[in-house]
């Protein structure tokens, strides 16, 4: 029963987190959604799966969705 109410307080607290960075965001969005532009995650520099851009053509990218 501990156990439980420790893991729900956590997913509380991260719930309110996301949510608090949501509001305060201009426009309620996060920037650089897209996660196949992230060097961390996209190590071969492939083009991203929403737009077709490669990493170095990001910066110009017109997709509203992506800034």
């Amino acid at each position: 029963m501990k156990l439980l109410l420790i893991t729900i307080v956590l997913l509380l607290i991260a719930v309110a987190g996301i949510g608090i960075k949501i509001w305060a965001k201009k426009d309620g969005k996060f920037a650089g959604t897209c996660a196949s532009q992230s060097p961390f995650l996209n190590k071969d520099g492939e083009s991203c799966g929403f737009c077709g851009k490669t990493p170095d053509q990001f910066e110009n990218c017109t997709e509203e969705e992506h800034k």
